[in-house]
């Protein structure tokens, strides 16, 4: 991430000793150009998966960012797209990225918390893509009966979720580690800054929509590879408001 576009080591020791909020106004102009950013092929992935769901006709990207899932629902969705975020950086370069144009949906963006979404139930897809780290579990639950409250009869709330790395792997041993020193951060040092790879599982993830009052099933995302054993890499959680 140490490139010429992306941020400096300086700027992401301040962004780290920041609250979540001021760290991503701080982030926003390089964070396209950081490995926090969803790939690509992640994206084309879920759109993919979407397109034989729908069509849909209103569509929300909670947790937007810089507005890539907003990408996704603008190829998904008829009539209108809202991004919404708590950060005003992130909607602003996400503005940015993504001006009006001609045909498609029309796209507004809202800055709010998404544990308290000022929204009637108006939407028929809610998508989230690598915004989960920052919730704790306790207040997951919360989060999803948000996004429940937002939806539509027979909405949709789908994100994608990757298998966790193998025990003792590269992988395992880089987002323990990562997980271990945001704890450590958090316990000596205000405000706190919330981001841990670790904390959501999926069975819990599950157990959680459900008691939101979601019916859900997973959907094997077969473009992004197998695992030695034979299952998916990642798969598309789509939880639907009965």
């Amino acid at each position: 991430m140490f490139t010429e576009q992306g941020p400096t080591l300086r700027e992401l020791a301040v962004q780290a000793l920041s609250s979540t909020e001021r760290g991503y106004d701080l982030l926003a102009p390089k964070f396209d150009h950081t490995p926090y950013r969803t790939p690509d092929r992640v994206l084309d992935s879920v759109t993919r998966a979407l397109e034989p769901l729908g069509p849909f006709g209103t569509g929300l990207d909670v947790c937007c960012g810089t507005g890539a899932g907003v990408g996704v629902l603008r190829q998904v969705c008829r009539d209108r797209v809202t991004g919404v975020d708590f950060s005003a950086g992130m909607l602003h370069q996400a503005r940015a990225a993504l001006p009006p144009r001609d045909g498609g949906p029309v796209v507004d963006w809202v800055r709010a918390d998404a544990l308290a979404l000022p929204f009637a139930p108006a939407f028929d897809l809610a998508l989230s893509i690598g915004a989960f780290g920052h919730f704790l579990p306790a207040d997951r639950f919360g989060l999803f009966a948000e996004v429940y409250g937002s939806l539509r009869p027979g909405g949709r709330f789908v994100f994608p979720i990757g298998a966790p790395p193998a025990v003792g792997s590269r992988a395992y041993w880089s987002l323990l580690g990562f997980d271990a020193a945001m704890r450590v951060r958090n316990a000596v040092w205000r405000p706190k800054f919330i981001m841990y790879y670790r904390t959501f599982r999926l069975s819990d993830v599950l157990d959680d929509l459900t008691d939101a009052g979601f019916s859900v099933r997973l959907m094997a995302l077969t473009d992004l590879g197998q695992r030695p054993d034979g299952s998916p890499r990642a798969r598309l959680v789509v939880a639907t408001r009965e």
